[in-house]
């Protein structure tokens, strides 16, 4: 099924793209002091293992400000400079060959600061970022609606973007972040609906890992649904590296990531025969230090009620009986496999799966005998009696 997706202008960060037809990519942020170089090369580094696209480094200092050329030269992607009101760090920011400048043209002061800034940016190729959040709101904008509502978020980036378009600038991309994804979900919206730049998406201030995780998949989600968003970031108070984690899990779970391991898999349920959940575990952990780059739905299931059905939609699977499971590919049962190799086997047909000779292939019977779980109650289940008419 194809899907929906917002017409925006492209921007050209480094060598990514943002908006057009370009894929979404995922952003995170250093937390490391930008200054001490080697520490924060190092976690670009990490976080670049874990499927980083873009990073964003803080430049609150003149010793950050300083650093930026190290920073670029060091850096395997694009990185974006974070920068609030001081315009001097944007222009050495941009004069050390940063990527894309994040900072609000309307909060630099002086007509002629935001000029300069601006000018400085068309001139070396580099974008801005309008990033508009609930917690820093123009106070005027705070006092006419009381509180940060989504028109007072796309009010705000509009105020910035007139500012570019005053000076000729309009290599840009926006975020109205909101902590709230209702709220935030609305702010996009309507920025979406008025204007054509590409959107920076992320709820702000979004909480722990658990719950940051659960607010971002909400916020993103919905919009990236509907066709809304070019870049995302997961902000959360964890590691950056789980930020990128969950970023390409939300897009997987929608089907416009980058290639994949996508897994589906049995809830609790009293059905459950075996250890499903230590197979789900130990695969889901293996497929992450391993990095498959396989685009592939596997299916790990607990019993006979789901499981085939739920293979049969996945390129291979696995639906559990008592002490052994049925091994499925393209929703034919290819083998029965015991209890102890179920992980061993599955990760290896990940491993090996070439889509080109798996498309070509004829299924193979089903297995027949005592190895197989020929029917529902040797899998554990006992399907009740349907009702006659």
């Amino acid at each position: 099924m194809e899907r929906p997706r917002r017409s925006s202008r492209p921007v050209q960060v480094g060598d990514v793209q943002i908006g057009g037809e370009a894929p979404i990519s995922v952003q995170t942020m250093t937390v490391s002091k930008t200054h001490e170089v080697e520490t924060t090369l190092n976690e670009i580094e990490r976080v670049v293992d874990a499927g980083a696209d873009i990073v964003r480094v803080a430049v609150p200092r003149p010793e950050d400000a300083d650093a930026l050329d190290d920073i670029v030269q060091g850096a395997p992607v694009p990185i974006v400079a974070d920068i609030h009101f001081n315009y001097q760090y944007a222009l050495k920011a941009i004069e050390a060959g940063i990527d894309k400048v994040r900072i609000n043209p309307g909060n630099i002061g002086k007509r002629e600061w935001e000029r300069e800034v601006l000018q400085a940016a068309k001139e070396a190729g580099t974008p801005i970022r309008i990033g508009v959040n609930s917690g820093s709101l123009e106070e005027d904008i705070l006092d006419k609606h009381g509180y940060p509502k989504p028109q007072a978020l796309f009010e705000s980036a509009m105020r910035h973007v007139e500012v570019c378009a005053r000076n000729d600038f309009e290599d840009l991309v926006i975020s109205v972040k909101h902590s709230d994804p209702y709220m935030m979900i609305q702010a996009y919206r309507k920025v979406a609906e008025e204007t054509n730049y590409p959107l920076h998406l992320g709820v702000t201030e979004s909480g722990s890992l658990d719950t940051g995780t659960v607010k971002s998949s909400i916020g993103l989600g919905a919009l990236l649904a509907d066709g809304i968003g070019d870049t995302i970031r997961v902000s959360l108070a964890a590691d950056p590296v789980e930020e990128v984690k969950v970023g390409h899990r939300i897009l997987k779970s929608l089907g416009i990531g980058r290639p994949g391991v996508n897994i589906i898999a049995c809830p609790t349920c009293g059905r459950l025969v075996g250890d499903l959940f230590t197979v789900v575990e130990e695969v889901e952990e293996a497929i992450a230090e391993q990095n498959f780059d396989k685009d592939l739905d596997v299916a790990l299931m607990g019993c006979a009620v789901n499981g085939p059905g739920e293979a049969e939609g996945a390129d291979l699977g696995v639906s559990l009986g008592r002490g052994r499971a049925h091994f499925f590919k393209h929703g034919e049962v290819v083998d029965t496999v015991p209890e102890d190799e179920i992980v061993d086997t599955v990760l290896e047909a990940i491993e090996n799966w070439d889509e080109d000779a798996e498309a070509g292939d004829e299924p193979a019977a089903a297995p027949t005998g005592d190895g197989a779980a020929t029917d529902e109650k040797d899998a554990g289940v006992t399907k009740p009696d349907l009702p006659t008419s």
